[in-house]
């Protein structure tokens, strides 16, 4: 029976450690810790990607799957203290993000969240959104169009709520949700739905461009894991408010949302916008992946404090002589 590899897909290949051969190399190159940790962080990056330009197939992906090699975690404790040790250099270098705009450094970050009912994109901006200064995040989510929405390109309102320069913005559902719950649903004609593929990647394109770090994931959850979800919200009181009956039908709908899902994530990854899966099944590993992907990027992007426009030796002279 063929395995799964460590994206989770099937692989026949062979046993060989890649890791170990990697250590290996390592103990006689005699490189520093930090080569290492950046090797590594393009490792992590490239087992989330999803491939460009390849059909996907998410029934081949095991969305329990742990991603990362020797670099991930392997429990939830050590899920939890490894995002803990990654809260201060993630706030570092989004502060120096933030102060990186006031001299006039147009870049920020995107974070979309796509995934099914339960797959944790409110979870994530709890817990991983939670270790930045909110002074610097812009959280949106998207929700069915309001009527004036519905009056406008699908991208309207989308435009309205993105990330200004400094700012990490996350979207909680996203511009995706009008080729996916409108393909599924068929809230459009199939001509319009079929447009807005290159419509969006237009889009990113222009972001990228304009010096926005697009980081797409799709949080990736088994059906069975979803229905305990779902069951565990039931038998909560303080979770009723986020229950109701129209999750079970798109249960129905199930493979037609897996469908929609593999069709974006196919026609819409680029070298611009690409797109991440990451494996939703066990909560704590998909709050890891979201948090590394963010400080890959955020350390790839290295902003920096800006050189200061004063004296800074008179200024410090005129406080001690105040004494």
């Amino acid at each position: 029976m063929a395995k799964k590899d460590s994206k989770g897909r099937k692989d026949t290949k062979g046993s060989g450690s890649a890791e170990d051969e990697r250590g290996a190399k390592d103990a006689k190159g005699g490189r520093t810790g930090a080569q290492r940790a950046e090797e590594s962080a393009v490792a992590m990056r490239d087992a989330l990607r999803v491939p460009v330009g390849e059909r996907i197939s998410l029934s081949s992906y095991d969305a329990s799957a742990t991603p990362g090699g020797a670099t991930a975690p392997r429990s939830k404790a050590d899920g939890r203290a490894a995002r803990t040790r990654m809260a201060e250099p993630l706030a570092g270098l989004q502060e120096r993000l933030w102060a990186a705009s006031t001299a006039g450094d147009h870049r920020r970050v995107l974070l979309v969240l796509q995934g099914m009912d339960t797959s944790g994109k409110g979870g994530t901006v709890k817990h991983v959104i939670g270790l930045f200064n909110p002074v610097g995040c812009r959280v949106r989510g998207f929700k069915a169009p309001t009527p004036e929405e519905l009056e406008h390109d699908f991208l309207w309102r989308i435009r309205r709520q993105l990330p200004l320069h400094g700012e990490l913005g996350i979207f909680d559902r996203s511009y995706y949700e009008d080729v996916l719950v409108g393909r599924v649903r068929e809230l459009a004609p199939r001509t319009e739905i079929e447009s807005r593929y290159d419509r969006i990647n237009d889009f990113e394109r222009a972001l990228a461009d304009d010096g926005t770090t697009i980081v797409k994931c799709f949080l990736h959850i088994s059906f069975e894991e979803q229905r305990l979800r779902l069951l565990r919200r039931l038998a909560d009181p303080d979770k009723h408010w986020k229950f109701s009956p129209s999750d079970i039908d798109d249960r129905t709908l199930w493979p037609a949302y897996q469908e929609a899902y593999e069709i974006a994530l196919e026609r819409c990854s680029s070298d611009a916008a690409p797109w991440y899966l990451i494996p939703a099944d066990r909560k704590w590993y998909r709050n890891w992946a979201i948090s590394r992907l963010l400080l890959e990027h955020l350390t790839a992007l290295d902003p920096q404090y800006p050189k200061p426009d004063i004296d800074v030796e008179a200024c410090r002279k005129r406080l001690r002589e105040e004494g």
